[in-house]
């Protein structure tokens, strides 16, 4: 007998109903990666300025606010070498650098061989400047006989080009011989035809021009390889008087200033001056006291009004405008007290360094604000190499 199968019937199974929210549990995308932790901060590069402060004595940082002669350095009437009595003054005052007149410069090769010692004697190396402006301001050209180029003023008209070219010249001489800096371009603009203090030596009689002339002589001392200092703020070319000899005042209101005076300037420091010379100047519509030891013309005007963070040089210090009036010591404290950088040449180099080492001591001065000057003053020479690159 066979078997007999008998077919059964298999009950499938219902899927159940999803509700909605396990719809979209379902589907949900795979959770992505957490997040990788930030990248450390790069640690900043150290600031070489910074770094040369914090190992220098309170002696040596107040040193470092002076520009000098060589004879008020040494005590030598004449100065055309730089031997032992050189680095024995340099040892007791190492002071930021030193201003070079024709008494100085004999030929070629005794200014570089004469620049080239003293660098050797410095700690910190040294600012080498002089008055090299062109036309009858000048130290090498009718001395050791580098490129003649007359008076600013004679290439008014032959545009920014030739400014440039002409500041290149200057400071490519300069810098051969073994000088850093120049106290050029003039930027006061000779307004005032009784001027003769100015006269031939600026740019231009038209602010304007001016303006663009020597934001053009900058970019050219830049490119000749030199430092460079717009000179004489808040502006000398409308005085009927000469401040080497005197007090001299400027009749202007401040509205004035910034309208014609201050453009120059601004074109200047907007191509990069490295520095802006004070004139022995007195605005009594903004300060009664010279402009140099005016905290509202050097810090409210000069750095926040015109933004300018460079380094501020007073104009020489053995001017009769100063010495009539003050002593090296008042000068010292009362300009670095209204934001001064730089004190160039003092009547006596010892009573300043006293009396501005006396004014950080008492509290007068404050070690932030004498800091604050010396880091200018080095990073202009780390800018422009003259404290060479690591």
């Amino acid at each position: 007998m066979g078997l007999l199968f008998r077919q059964s019937t298999v009950q499938q199974p219902q899927p159940a109903q999803s509700t909605p929210s396990q719809l979209s549990q379902s589907f949900q995308a795979p959770s992505e990666e957490p997040p990788a932790a930030p990248s450390p901060e790069p640690t900043p590069e150290p600031d070489p300025a910074e770094i040369l402060l914090a190992d220098m004595t309170l002696h040596e940082k107040v040193c470092q606010l002076f520009v000098v002669q060589p004879a008020d350095l040494t005590g030598v009437y004449k100065v055309t070498a730089a031997g032992e009595t050189t680095r024995q003054a340099l040892e007791r005052y190492p002071v930021a650098g030193l201003l070079y007149d024709a008494s100085n410069l004999v030929t070629m090769d005794q200014t570089k061989t004469m620049l080239t010692d003293v660098q050797t004697f410095a700690k910190i190396p040294l600012i080498l400047t002089c008055d090299e402006e062109g036309g009858r301001v000048n130290r090498l050209m009718h001395t050791i006989g580098t490129t003649y180029i007359g008076p600013m003023l004679n290439f008014k008209d032959q545009g920014a080009e030739k400014a440039a070219e002409n500041a290149k010249t200057i400071a490519s001489d300069l810098k051969s011989c073994g000088f850093n800096m120049d106290l050029a371009p003039v930027a006061d603009v000779w307004s005032n035809p009784n001027n003769t203090v100015i006269g031939d030596r600026a740019y231009s009689n038209d602010f304007e021009q001016a303006a663009g002339l020597v934001s053009a002589a900058v970019e050219g001392f830049h490119a000749g390889g030199v430092a460079c200092t717009l000179k004489h703020f808040p502006g000398h070319g409308d005085t009927s008087a000469d401040s080497h000899y005197g007090s001299v005042y400027v009749y202007k209101s401040l509205d004035d200033l910034r309208a014609a005076e201050f453009l120059p300037f601004r074109a200047g420091i907007a191509a990069g001056a490295d520095a802006v010379m004070m004139g022995h100047l007195i605005l009594p519509d903004i300060d009664g006291q010279p402009a140099l030891m005016s905290y509202k013309i050097v810090t409210e005007i000069l750095r926040e009004e015109l933004g300018f963070d460079g380094v501020v040089i007073t104009d020489s210090l053995e001017m009769q405008a100063m010495t009539d009036h003050y002593g090296s010591g008042e000068i010292a404290v009362k300009a670095v007290q209204a934001g001064v950088d730089l004190l160039l040449s003092p009547q006596s180099l010892d009573k300043a360094v006293t009396a501005l080492t006396q004014a950080v001591e008492d509290g007068a001065i404050t070690q932030e604000r004498l800091d604050e000057s010396v880091l200018r003053v080095l990073r202009l020479k780390l800018d422009r190499g003259i404290i060479p690159a690591e």
